[in-house]
């Protein structure tokens, strides 16, 4: 399986992600935000048009880790991925 992590080094729950997608084998791209201002600029533009962002803004919080599936769904739960 191949997906792309969105997050930061900085997040625990993104590094535990990352852990648990390497164990799984899966092929990962990880976009680090807390490193590339474009990847952090595209993120926002993600998280600012999306719908699946709603309740994460309401409530204050970054939604990372995210996941993009190879057919481009995006998903904030580590369990759609490792399915």
């Amino acid at each position: 399986m191949k997906v792309t992590v969105i997050g930061s080094h900085l997040c625990p729950d993104t590094l535990y992600a990352l852990n648990k997608l390497s164990e799984a084998k899966a092929d990962i791209e990880f976009k680090n935000l807390s490193a590339s201002l474009p990847d952090l600029k595209a993120y926002l533009a993600l998280r600012d048009s999306s719908p699946l962002y709603d309740a994460v803004k309401k409530n204050g919080g970054i939604g990372i880790p995210a996941f993009v599936l190879e057919d481009g769904t995006v998903t904030l739960y580590l369990a759609d991925v490792l399915k």
